[in-house]
């Protein structure tokens, strides 16, 4: 038996909470390598003996899917088949907080990466520049990071369902 508060399917939003976070955070990832590894070959070619110090970016992007597996991992240990849909709402919603904004930070840090790994084979002296601005594009993914941790922390406090659709 099911209620309004603890049907059937609620664990589904759950799982796809746990599915978008390192889904998004991945493709996010995936960008960013690509993309700064692509201006890490270009800058290379100027400048060999700099590509040891031009893999920061690529490094950083790796971070990111790090952040969608820790918050995949939590709610993957919070999904029971008895628990409510408010739990389950608030999962997804966590997987989308740390997965959409580690989507936007890869997008930024594989720009950020491959102009500024570019810029620098021609003046070495951007390179602070372009890891200042690669940090603040990586925090963008560790707020996600934070929200999903708070949020799912809501989630474990809510309570399962009986086994006649009633809270417990």
């Amino acid at each position: 038996m099911s209620s309004d508060l603890c049907p059937t399917y609620a664990p589904f939003f759950g799982a796809m909470g746990c599915a978008v976070a390192i889904i998004f955070t991945n493709f996010g990832a995936a960008y960013g390598t690509a993309k700064s590894g692509v201006g890490i070959a270009a800058a290379t070619v100027l400048r060999p003996d700099q590509i040891a110090r031009n893999i920061v970016p690529v490094v950083m992007a790796g971070i990111i899917s790090i952040y969608g597996l820790v918050v995949s991992v939590i709610i993957a240990n919070g999904l029971y088949i008895d628990q409510t849909l408010y739990a389950g709402f608030i999962q997804l919603g966590a997987g989308l907080a740390v997965g959409l904004s580690g989507l936007a930070a890869g997008f930024a840090i594989g720009i950020v990466g491959d102009a500024g790994v570019r810029g620098t084979a021609q003046q070495p002296r951007l390179f602070m520049g372009m890891l200042l601005i690669l940090i603040l594009a990586e925090v963008l993914g560790l707020y996600g990071l934070i929200v999903a941790m708070l949020m799912n922390s809501r989630a474990t406090g809510m309570g399962r369902c009986g086994t006649h659709g009633q809270l417990i």
